[in-house]
């Protein structure tokens, strides 16, 4: 589900290449083709265009949803709650009905304390430390993972829920509109020989965790888990300032280029770091690209890519 979005259209193009799988893709809005993929127009707050599309699978992959950057999770935070509630409720009783096998869910780590200064694990979760700016994407997050657990005990389905990291990488959204920060300050610097405007102090961290490293961990899980319900951050377990995120990619783009904090515009100062050991002790996950590494192959194709994603 959700193969025109970023994490989706990674995962559609990367299973497309092995012929043990037969794939399929959603899109609403951006109508997108991937070769060896059957991509279908689906609004997944219908009902029975969902039932159609998940009728006879075996796995679903469920990225679809709405996002999108600090600035509209400031300035519009109802965006991310409704209809995401309703295309996940959709989509999980379809599961249901039609006995998929698999289902993986994509959840977040917003819900997680913003403030704490140790790694997050899955049962450290409370609910009265969630940052008032993610309050509504929050709790529609743990909403949908409570309807995967529900399911689950039904004993019909076996659901993973994905609480990963920041995530980053080829076919992000680099329009300074929708961006995240990494996607956004690559744009930025790619567009002037002059200087990048960092929004804030800059000094907010973030566990960045490369697009490829994600897709290993889906592979893994598919494999690997034995239960009927799985919960599991993933991330790098390491945590980089946007000051220093944007000084590595001004020193990967080579310019002759300065930083500089705008502090009239005020930013999300959260700093969340995931504990990744139940990932490592039941599936044998680790996050393998070394963030420079990763912004170099993400820098690359934007620069390759630059007219499309402007």
């Amino acid at each position: 589900m959700g193969a025109s979005g970023f994490i989706g259209k990674n995962i559609a193009l990367n299973f497309s290449t092995n012929k043990e799988f037969r794939v399929f893709g959603t899109y609403f809005k951006n109508k997108t083709s991937i070769q060896n993929v059957i991509m279908k127009k689906v609004n997944l707050t219908n009902k029975k265009e969902v039932d159609k599309i998940i009728k006879g699978k075996d796995i679903v992959i469920q990225a679809a949803a709405i996002s999108s950057g600090s600035k509209n999770i400031t300035s519009r935070p109802y965006i991310h709650v409704n209809d995401n509630a309703i295309i996940n409720s959709m989509v999980t009783r379809s599961c249901y009905e039609f006995f998929i096998k698999h289902i993986i869910f994509f959840s977040c780590s917003i819900m997680y304390d913003s403030h704490s200064s140790k790694l997050q694990k899955e049962d450290d979760l409370d609910l009265r430390k969630i940052h008032e700016k993610y309050f509504g994407a929050a709790h529609t997050k743990i909403f949908i993972e409570k309807l995967c657990e529900f399911y689950s005990k039904l004993n019909r389905n076996k659901y993973t829920v994905v609480r990963h990291s920041n995530i980053y990488g080829p076919h992000d959204k680099f329009s300074l509109q929708q961006s995240h920060a990494l996607a956004g300050i690559i744009n930025k610097v790619s567009s002037t020989n002059k200087s990048v405007i960092v929004w804030g102090d800059g000094n907010e961290k973030r566990d960045f965790l490369y697009i490829s490293d994600l897709i290993n961990f889906v592979r893994v899980v598919l494999k690997k888990q034995k239960k009927n319900y799985g919960l599991y951050n993933i991330g790098s377990e390491k945590l980089v300032s946007i000051n220093k995120l944007a000084d590595i990619i001004i020193k990967i783009s080579k310019k002759k280029i300065s930083r500089i904090n705008d502090l009239t515009i005020k930013s999300i100062n959260t700093s969340i770091c995931l504990d990744c050991l139940r990932a490592r002790k039941e599936l044998g996950w680790k996050a393998k690209i070394d963030l420079q590494d990763g912004i170099k192959k993400t820098y690359k194709w934007f620069i390759n890519n630059k007219f499309n994603n402007s």
